[in-house]
């Protein structure tokens, strides 16, 4: 890696996901913003004048980004190697593909491109070699760039703690999964107050879909044959999501089936405490995985601050009366959900020279 930091740019550096990229952003050791692009309404813009009255964390507007002029989400610099974007699907379609063709390194943020077989949902602590597919991802859509995408922000609080029970011999056949998702996941200004208050809404459009399919990929092999990303097929998830008036964490009820039914309690939760990411990435948690042995934990209030936002929580570990077990897992889902998973595979790629 060289000394020198690589110019970035946001997109859609306004909206929840973009201020929480800009925020882990400053002083970073591999990255510096270079370019701030947002909509139309607020193009030219200072960075504080389009954000004020709606900048949602407690800490000040950073100062190297509070007088930078916004451009439009056309305008991005040459210079810039790697687009963070944070727009929805249908500008994502239109210019994640137009950035990745001029050579930049896209990570999305986005669902646009999640079910492309060339197109890694990456977890670096779960399947970086989902990389190797980006060569053919280059060479068929005629890319000097490159797009990864990060999965839905819901899938992260329940995942890694599969994946380390699947690596340490458990085969899992089946989950329902029953999520309960903080309002930020709405973006800003979200669902009202009127609709959340004592009350929970048994719908997010598209959610369901989502966590029934994009752990399959994640799970899934690169295959070098076909030269693309198969999801795996032995794995059945059924989901129900809700909105939940939590501000911040995503909280997931797992009930898991195996393969094979002789489970140990104890052995699972030893293999989420001993579990080590083997990656050291400037964002990573010190601890990927949190075991938490009260039996009223994890809790979004409470719990999803630690590590810096970017820890795994798993907690409520007992057995089922219809699968094999169950759980409750939590994560962050504006840090290590959205932007902050965004950072880390950006810090995997630089780390890994993907961006040299």
């Amino acid at each position: 890696m060289t000394s020198r930091k690589i110019p970035v740019a946001i997109l859609g550096a306004t909206g929840m996901a973009g201020q929480r990229y800009v925020q882990l952003l400053q002083d970073h050791p591999y990255f510096e913003i270079k370019d701030l692009a947002a909509s139309e309404r607020s193009k030219d813009k200072s960075y504080f004048e389009a954000v004020s009255g709606r900048w949602l964390s407690a800490d000040a507007i950073p100062d190297n980004v509070r007088n930078k002029k916004l451009i439009g989400i056309e305008e991005v610099s040459e210079e810039v190697r790697l687009v963070f974007s944070a727009v929805d699907s249908d500008l994502a379609r239109e210019w994640e593909p137009f950035y990745a063709r001029q050579g930049k390194f896209v990570v999305s943020n986005a669902s646009a491109f999640r079910s492309d077989p060339l197109v890694p949902v990456l977890i670096p602590e779960i399947n970086p070699e989902h990389l190797e597919v980006l060569a053919s991802q280059r060479e068929i859509k005629g890319w000097k760039g490159a797009i990864v995408t990060k999965p839905n922000c819901s899938i992260q609080s329940y995942l890694l703690p599969l994946y380390v029970l699947e690596k340490s011999g458990f085969e899992i056949e089946s989950l329902i999964v029953s999520t309960m998702q903080a309002l930020s996941g709405a973006g800003f200004p979200g669902l009202s107050a009127m609709s959340l208050t004592e009350n929970v809404v048994p719908l997010i459009r598209g959610e369901e879909e989502k966590t029934e399919l994009e752990p399959l990929k994640l799970l899934g092999s690169y295959v070098p044959k076909s030269r693309q990303i198969e999801n795996r097929k032995d794995l059945v998830i059924s989901a129900h999501c809700n909105r939940v008036p939590v501000l911040d964490g995503h909280m997931a009820c797992v009930s898991v089936k195996l393969k094979n039914s002789d489970v140990d309690l104890k052995e699972i939760w030893s293999c989420w405490e001993k579990f080590e990411a083997g990656c050291s990435l400037p964002l990573s948690p010190k601890k990927a995985i949190h075991c938490h042995q009260d039996e009223d934990r994890p809790q979004p209030r409470i719990d999803r601050e630690s590590d810096s936002g970017m820890a795994i929580h798993v907690g409520r570990l007992r057995s089922c009366n219809v699968f094999d077990f169950r759980f409750v897992g939590l994560s962050h889902n504006t840090l290590r959900g959205a932007a902050g998973g965004g950072v880390l595979i950006a810090e995997y790629l630089q780390q890994n020279n993907y961006l040299d």
